[in-house]
C-alpha cells in the first residue's frame, strides 16, 4: 500500500474546501505586486510549496490604472465613433463625402476624441504615466 505525501496534491477526485486568509492592505499589495501579474493565490501557492515560478495572466498587459480604462471604454460606449467613422469611410468609397467645413471640424473633432481614448488607455495599461483633462 501507497503511502500518500500531504504535500503532492490530492490523491481523491474530490476538491478540497478553499482556505481563506484575511491580509492588510498593504499585506496585500505587496503580494500583487511580487505576483507579477500572476493570479494571487496561485502566486502565494507557488511560493509556499516551491513550485516553478507562474506567468503572467493571459490577458497581457497589466492594467495600472482601472478607473482610466474604464473610463476610456465609457466614452468609447457613448460616442459611436466606429459607426460615425465607418459612415464617413463608406461615403467616401463611393464618392459622396463633400468636405465642407462642417465636415472637416466634424472630422477633427472626432479624430481628438480617438486620440483621446488612445492616450486614456495607454495610461489605464501603464504606458504613460501623465493625466490629463477630459476634451
Amino acid at each position: 500500500m501507497s503511502q500518500h505525501h500531504p504535500l503532492s496534491g490530492n490523491s481523491s477526485s474530490k476538491r478540497s474546501p478553499p482556505f481563506s486568509l484575511r491580509l492588510s492592505e498593504q499585506e496585500r499589495a505587496y503580494l500583487i505586486d511580487r505576483a507579477n501579474g500572476a493570479p494571487l493565490s496561485a502566486f502565494i501557492k507557488s511560493q509556499l510549496f516551491d513550485k516553478k515560478p507562474l506567468r503572467a495572466r493571459r490577458t497581457g498587459s497589466i492594467i495600472e490604472d482601472r478607473e482610466a480604462f474604464a473610463h476610456a471604454l465609457a466614452l468609447l460606449g457613448k460616442s459611436e465613433l466606429s459607426r460615425n467613422v465607418a459612415s464617413l469611410a463608406r461615403a467616401a468609397e463611393v464618392g459622396a463625402l463633400a468636405v465642407d467645413p462642417d465636415t472637416e471640424a466634424m472630422l477633427l473633432i472626432a479624430c481628438q476624441q480617438i486620440q483621446h481614448i488612445r492616450t486614456m488607455m495607454m495610461i489605464a495599461l501603464g504606458l504613460f504615466s501623465e493625466r490629463f483633462d477630459d476634451p
